[in-house]
């Protein structure tokens, strides 16, 4: 079969039987298209048709390296054919770039015969295998540079290997991987994840693009976290002829004033778990040990990827396994180093945290750092002395989970964010200049009802106005929140507010009946004793909501627009029953405060 498998790919190779697609890659807040991605299909009545399939056989069959060359060729050629406007991202894999006899120049030649400018074409590299020789790979990647080309990552998160590439590398792109995209509009941790890339790009220079964007909604997120560049089928499928302009209805949404909602969440709390949770006993070696004993601890161990060097309490740095292997791997390093202190190879300066330092503090620290820290874990100490190893990966873990339980809605009753994400909301729609709208919600009558039929059924009214007003808001345009008690807040960007507002009213005067007997509903309340036992007549509980429109600059806080949405609500509070106040004074704009 696999003999079968190889002459076939032998025939597609003898026969040039590929062809290439080009998948756009847009700016985000222009819209523009600023290149393409380059990828290759096998003939589409072949079981080879699929890329994986092809390189799955070239690499089992040794023609990894042929195959690659062709498939390069092949879209060199349709992209000069085309006349493509923008950059070329050709993908190319590490395992190609190390090989020691590869001749890295051939590229370079045929992109000039075929008259492409190499600054327009970006070397992206794709990973099948994991990477180990890194000299090796920043020596090619120097030679791919001084020859014009840029270098892109691509699938950034799919492992430790990605990010030490990155490392390695300082590449011009990282692409990060599509699992952390799609449905980043719903999903707390990858929104943390692609924000924490973010940070760690713009300190490095290094200019993002995110993988597989499929919606709308996926794509403003992104755009509102500072993503600089985006790839994916809402923007354009992988064509043979591919447009040269994003669709009307993509270059529309970006160029929409407003922010995306982002997934609920709330700020960490500063003072949560210390570091000590992520202690793991890691032996350590003194600096008495030489490098060929270290070596042999590596090779007894296949999962040790690191090694503490600690002299009588003290830490002195960490021995990573692929360093050691890398110097060890080149000739004559071992004769000349391996009976030497082991104190050579290591790195003198580790991440090294006491165990009291707080889980949120580390990992400011870390995303500060350079980014081996995270590959190469952290030196836990107590009062100087070495007390153990903590993960890179075991941090961004706990860290996460600290987001999802803090981002958990704020309010247990309706899970509705509360307060501090209300207010993230609002500054965000103020720094951006968009036009919106505040609507604050309140119960008419709630707390006799509350004292009359008890908190439960307090409670169920409670669940029933969070899940009525958030039936009548636009998932992706409108943030509700609950303040607290029977107060609620909407923060429209939906154009059509009013009817929403209006629907809101009417539902929540059929579903409020339900919670009173018929004799009740028909007298529009019920008579019940006061605290000082006096008979007194309570209506039928009902929703006031008071709304106030937002222009770019009229307000410069979240503390002004609360004051005035109150004051809408206590107008509508004025009216009978269940009712809309809409504050439509265009009067002085509020000031920020002097210092």
């Amino acid at each position: 079969m696999a003999a079968e498998a190889t002459a076939e790919l032998l025939d597609i190779v003898a026969g040039r039987k590929l062809s290439a697609l080009f998948q756009p890659i847009i700016q985000m807040h222009s819209g523009d298209i600023i290149g393409y991605e380059g990828l290759i299909r096998g003939p589409s009545d072949s079981a080879l048709h699929a890329p994986m399939n092809l390189f799955k056989v070239a690499r089992a069959g040794g023609l990894t390296q042929e195959v690659e060359h062709l498939c390069r060729q092949v879209v060199l050629e349709r992209f000069a054919e085309l006349d493509l406007p923008g950059k070329l991202f050709l993908n190319v894999s590490p395992e190609c770039l190390l090989l020691r006899n590869a001749r890295h120049g051939g590229t370079l030649e045929y992109i000039e015969q075929i008259g492409i400018n190499p600054e327009r074409v970006i070397i992206e590299l794709t990973e099948n295998q994991p990477t180990y020789d890194y000299e090796l790979m920043r020596e090619a990647v120097r030679h791919y540079r001084n020859m014009g080309f840029q270098i892109a990552i691509d699938d950034l998160g799919e492992g430790f290997s990605s990010l030490r590439l990155w490392s390695e590398l300082r590449p011009q792109y990282v692409k990060i991987d599509m699992h952390f995209i799609q449905g980043i509009n719903n999903d707390p941790v990858k929104l943390q994840f692609v924000r924490s890339i973010q940070e760690i790009a713009e300190k490095s220079g290094t200019l993002v693009i995110a993988e597989g964007i499929e919606t709308q909604t996926e794509l403003l997120v992104l755009r509102d976290l500072g993503v600089a560049f985006g790839q994916g089928y809402h923007l354009g499928r992988p064509h043979a002829a591919p447009a040269r302009a994003l669709p009307a209805e993509v270059v529309q949404a970006l160029g929409r004033n407003g922010v995306a909602v982002y997934p609920q969440r709330s700020s960490l709390e500063k003072n949560g778990a210390s570091i000590r949770k992520l202690l793991q006993h890691v032996a350590t070696v003194s600096s008495s040990k030489n490098n060929n004993e270290v070596y042999e601890l590596f090779a007894r161990e296949p999962k040790l990827m690191v090694i503490p060097v600690v002299d009588q309490g003290v830490p002195l740095g960490l021995i990573n396994r692929f360093e050691m292997i890398d110097h060890f791997a080149r000739p004559y390093q071992r004769e000349l180093y391996g009976k030497k202190s082991c104190s050579q190879f290591m790195d003198a300066q580790p991440l090294i945290a006491d165990h009291d330092t707080s889980l949120q503090e580390l990992s400011y620290t870390m995303v500060q750092s350079d980014a081996h820290h995270l590959f190469n874990g952290f030196i836990i100490t107590e009062n100087g002395r070495y007390l153990g190893m903590g993960r890179g990966h075991d941090l961004m873990r706990e860290i996460t989970q600290m987001q999802i339980n803090a981002a958990r809605y704020a309010n247990p009753l309706t899970q509705l964010p509360g307060n501090v994400p209300i207010n993230e909301h609002i500054d965000r729609l103020l720094h951006s200049g968009s036009r919106f709208w505040v609507c604050y919600c309140d119960l008419d009558h709630f707390k006799p009802f509350n004292d009359v039929y008890g908190y439960r059924k307090g409670d169920d009214v409670i669940q029933l106005t969070g899940e009525l007003l958030s039936r009548h808001c636009d998932p992706n345009r409108d943030f509700i929140g609950h303040i607290g008690g029977d107060d609620f807040m909407i923060l429209f960007q939906s154009e059509d507010w009013e009817a929403r507002c209006q629907a809101m009213l009417d539902d929540f005067a059929s579903a409020i009946l339900a919670f009173y007997s018929a004799d009740d509903c028909e007298r529009g309340g019920y008579i019940s004793e006061d605290r000082q036992g006096k008979k007194v007549f309570y209506s039928l509980i009902s929703l006031s909501l008071g709304l106030i429109k937002v222009e770019a600059h009229q307000y410069y806080t979240h503390h002004q627009i609360a004051t005035q949405a109150a004051e809408a609500k206590r107008q509508a509070k004025k009216i009978h029953g269940n009712s809309l106040f809409i504050d439509r004074r265009q009067g002085a704009k509020p000031r920020p405060e002097l210092a």
